[in-house]
């Protein structure tokens, strides 16, 4: 049994099989001993004390000690009747137990070959030995083999239901990482989406609608950082953390936006915070670029690793509360949709002639 739930199940086995032997020992050694006559108790009790070690040190040395040499010694055991004056008294309970136990307790330790032909031996041979004394033979010593057997099949069952555990999990477990994975994929187009609509899409807009003028000497500019940012999406190799404030300074070079940056000299992030971050607040500016009527933002960033809000503000000529802009895709899936696939949060704040103000929020 490959599975975990295999693997706890004979762990299980190995370790109750000593549990039920070692607690019935007491018992079985009282009986032996309250059993037996005044003239052989001395040998019943040499016997029993051998019983009562060996159980526990096979308890003990389990998982290495050969199931033949168990058998080996409840038979030495049970040939202990030819001298014990057991054949007298008729004193081979508690042996019996013991052997009945041990036949019991193999099925949930040994394969199904082995774990029999150790109750067949160990159970035939007390009945041998038995017999050979000259003791009448009760209908539970003949049963032993019989409840050897029904612990096998207990035990089938219980290890045929943890083998469905570990298929039931290891199939619930493919089909939580095809799901991961297709999220993954889900992520990474939308994310390859928004760059595209945040970038290349925007600036060729700008140019069909007539928005750049013959002379904007900052077309070929923009145009080559659109093209690297699109290859380093596609390359997808990121480090583990990044500068915030580099990255929201590398958007700023572009010639038709005069931007206020308001931020601390480095801040160090997650990579995928600061690229949701740097990327909410690139479209927040391409949209006082494309939608204010001004030519000048503010980016305010306060906080640090575990704490941050960042405040893009513009003086522009802003929009209606009711207006549908705030559904508009670059808002809904660049802006809201970054912050909250990294636990953050975006609020904008517009009234028409008062501006814009979109403040993004996160926490660790």
């Amino acid at each position: 049994m490959a599975g975990e739930a295999g693997r706890l199940l004979t762990s299980f086995g190995y370790r109750y099989a000593v549990v039920v032997r070692v607690a019935t020992l007491p018992p079985i050694a009282a009986i032996g001993l309250l059993r037996s006559s005044p003239a052989a108790f001395a040998a019943t009790a040499v016997v029993v004390a051998v019983a009562v070690v060996w159980t526990c040190a096979q308890g003990w040395w389990l998982r290495r000690a050969p199931i033949a040499v168990d058998v080996a010694v409840l038979l030495g055991l049970c040939l202990t009747v030819f001298w014990t004056d057991a054949e007298a008294d008729g004193n081979t309970g508690w042996l019996r137990l013991l052997v009945v136990f041990a036949c019991v307790t193999w099925q949930w330790r040994t394969p199904l070959l082995t774990g029999a032909l150790a109750a067949l031996i160990a159970g035939g041979g007390m009945l041998v030995v038995f017999a050979a004394a000259g003791l009448t033979l009760s209908a539970s010593q003949v049963w032993v083999p019989a409840m050897a057997a029904m612990s096998r099949v207990a035990w089938v069952l219980v290890a045929r239901a943890a083998e469905r555990a570990d298929r039931t999990a290891a199939e619930a477990e493919q089909v939580r990482r095809e799901a991961a994975v297709a999220a993954a994929v889900r992520a990474e187009e939308r994310e390859l989406a928004n760059s595209l609509h945040d970038t290349a899409a925007t600036t060729l807009l700008m140019v069909g609608l007539g928005q750049v003028p013959p002379d904007a000497d900052w077309l070929a500019p923009q145009a080559r950082r659109d093209l690297a940012r699109l290859r380093f999406l596609d390359d997808g190799r990121t480090s583990p953390e990044a500068d915030l404030v580099e990255l929201l300074r590398a958007d700023l070079g572009t010639g038709h936006l005069t931007v206020e940056l308001d931020v601390p000299p480095r801040l160090s992030l997650p990579s995928e915070v600061a690229g949701a971050i740097a990327g909410a607040v690139r479209e927040a500016l391409n949209n006082v670029r494309r939608h204010a009527g001004t030519d000048r933002g503010r980016v305010r960033l306060r906080g640090d690793a575990q704490a941050l809000s960042v405040e893009i503000s513009d003086e522009g000529k802003g929009f209606a509360a009711g207006d549908r802009v705030t559904a508009r895709r670059g808002l809904r899936e660049s802006v809201h949709g970054r912050m909250n696939r990294v636990g953050g949060t975006a609020a904008i704040t517009s009234a028409e002639g008062a501006g814009t103000v979109v403040r993004l929020k996160w926490s660790a």
